[in-house]
């Protein structure tokens, strides 16, 4: 038997004492042509486990559909894992944050308004004991009590910050037991009174997270389970971004001295992030302090192992620490993979979305604008259309609580933007003869942390005319997953607006490269298929990762789509990542 199990202060596995020195690595945001190369180097850097998370909302991304293939594939990633020599933790919970979208919560949640989620309500809990069924029977056979890798599983995420529902807690627990998970079970919570009140359950294993003072963070630990192993389940090396901030980093020195302080008193550690990956397509997720604040597309965090696969100083500095404690050995790495400047692209072709609506989306009529969960949709963008009767005085129009990014449209002519930070309503009149009004909104990702999570999209409760509602309404749902519907015409001068844009580009040499948008304003990238995710002037992200996989000898295709339009219709495929 190969179990994990706890003995007081200590870790023991085959009766062997054991400092777990992990990182996580999430499979749902690296290729799976990469997956052997991402772990091989977490090994490399002396690592002995790796730690996932499970976001539901990419399992189940349809209530009742389940997914488990391609970048889905857990099993594959688990497999290859133990195939490198490493142990696996894997982290379930039907909530996980990861500044991933809704936190992995799926959207179609929300289609009920009277959902209440992480909590004893049992319509939530009906769903998630249904996909559990499902997932926990794909994880059985990898359990150490079964012969694979898997030596422990989460039962919540940082629950301690959101709530206190000790009944739901034990639910999730029984869910997971009475499904044959056999393996320790843990919570993770930050390390303060009311988190770790609020955050743990009985005879679960209690871990907690921070970036820095672990000696004040264990103690505190200790405070409330005295006697357990000190195991820090997110030691946070680096930090993520949000749009129009600074791009984080923190001194690979500074992060080395901490983790080797913990690694001196014998602390078990997983690093967050060891590898961070990519966002691709919408799947990110955003922040609320004191304003919305969605993430970018990058989830380089900084790591160890950046975005694109390559080794930074701060994976010497953390692999030195552990030579000085641990026989690692000599450091032998994978081939680096190519980076390649496959130049310039231009956009031969283009179509307006206003031309493209009745290819890629069927139009539904309500009285009220409903929200892009009420209407099946995840995630992308939803036109709202309706008729506003003249003569009118010039007057202010407001969106009710927009989510979160609307371009405001007026007989197709561009009036501005109205979103869910301070650009609150835009004034005109109407004539006679009266006006259409388009209303295009961006779902720019659903918060993953903290009170407000209850983030449904699109138009949540109206739209005014100064003090008059607006109804009668016609709604184009925008997934933007059905692309290939498209019927493009040669690019031309007139193309303006929101707009999709099609060129080509040929490759004889397969690697990673960069799209870097000059001249470009806000929009998503989708190469061969595959969105790789958002852009946004605003930044700090300038370039999006394109790995090589999603790259084929020959000819390859991309397509942007741009919402404000560009006066140079070109990008550059480089070979550097610029991050801000």
């Amino acid at each position: 038997m190969s179990n994990l199990i706890v003995q007081g202060k200590s870790l023991y596995i085959n009766n062997e004492p054991i400092q777990l020195i992990s990182g996580a690595i999430h499979y749902f945001r690296i290729v799976p042509e990469y997956w052997e190369d991402r772990l091989l180097k977490l090994k490399a850097c002396g690592f002995n486990c790796v730690e996932t998370y499970v976001p539901w909302n990419l399992h189940e991304p349809k209530e009742g559909e389940f997914n488990f293939e391609g970048i889905a594939n857990i099993e594959e990633f688990i497999r290859i894992a133990d195939r490198v020599g490493l142990h696996v933790v894997v982290r379930p919970s039907p909530y996980i944050c990861a500044e991933w979208e809704f936190g992995g919560l799926p959207a179609w949640l929300l289609a009920d308004s009277n959902m209440r989620f992480r909590s004893y309500h049992e319509p939530y809990l009906e769903k998630v004991d249904k996909y559990y069924d499902v997932l926990l029977k794909k994880l059985v056979p990898y359990l150490t009590t079964n012969g694979g890798p898997i030596i422990a599983m989460q039962i919540e995420n940082e629950y301690g910050s959101y709530g206190n529902d000790k009944k739901y807690l034990t639910h999730i627990k029984d869910a997971m037991l009475i499904r044959d998970i056999d393996v320790l079970l843990f919570t993770s919570d930050g390390p303060t009174d009311s988190m770790l009140q609020g955050g743990s359950v009985e005879n679960v294993l209690a871990t907690v997270n921070f970036g820095s003072r672990p000696t004040e963070a264990f103690n505190k630990l200790q405070e409330y389970f005295p006697n357990t192993p000190n195991i820090v389940m997110e030691y946070w090396n680096g930090w993520f971004d949000h749009w129009g901030e600074e791009h984080h980093q923190r001194d690979p020195a500074e992060t080395a001295a901490t983790f080797s302080e913990m690694l001196e008193r014998g602390d078990s550690v997983n690093f967050y992030m060891f590898h961070g990956g990519t966002n691709f397509g919408f799947y990110n997720g955003a922040n609320y302090g004191d304003e919305y604040q969605p993430t970018v597309t990058s989830y380089d965090y900084d790591c160890p192992v950046s975005e694109a696969g390559d080794i930074t100083p701060k994976f010497h500095a953390v692999r030195k620490e552990i030579a000085k404690h641990k026989d690692i050995g000599e450091l032998i790495l994978p081939e680096p993979i190519p980076k390649m400047n496959y130049g310039p692209v231009t956009m031969t072709e283009s179509v307006q979305l206003f031309d493209a609506l009745e290819m890629i989306s069927k139009p539904i009529q309500k009285a009220n604008p409903e929200t892009m969960e009420k209407l099946g949709q995840d995630y992308g963008f939803t036109l709202y259309r309706t008729f506003l009767e003249g003569p009118k005085e010039e007057a202010a129009l407001t969106i009710q609580e927009v989510r979160d990014r609307a371009l405001v449209f007026v007989d197709n002519e561009y009036k501005g933007v109205i979103d869910r930070w301070k650009n609150n309503t835009i004034s005109f009149a109407v004539p006679k003869e009266g006006v259409q009004i388009d209303l295009l909104v961006e779902n720019m990702g659903r918060i993953n942390y903290g009170p407000l999570m209850n983030d449904p999209k699109g138009i949540t409760e109206g739209v005014r005319f100064e003090r008059q509602f607006l109804f009668d309404w016609t709604m184009y749902p925008l997934p933007m997953d059905n692309l290939q519907l498209l019927s493009f015409k040669e690019n031309n001068e007139k193309t303006t607006g929101p707009a999709f844009y099609k060129g080509t580009f040929n490759v004889e040499e397969i690697g990673d490269t960069f799209v870097e948008l000059p001249g470009w304003t806000k929009g998503f990238v989708v190469v061969n298929g595959f969105n790789l995710g958002r852009y946004w002037e605003v930044g700090p992200q300038e370039t999006l990762y394109l790995p090589g996989p999603l790259v084929r000898k020959g000819e390859n295709e991309i397509i942007i789509f741009e919402l404000h339009g560009t006066a140079a219709p070109k990008v550059s495929l480089i070979d550097t990542h610029k991050l801000g």
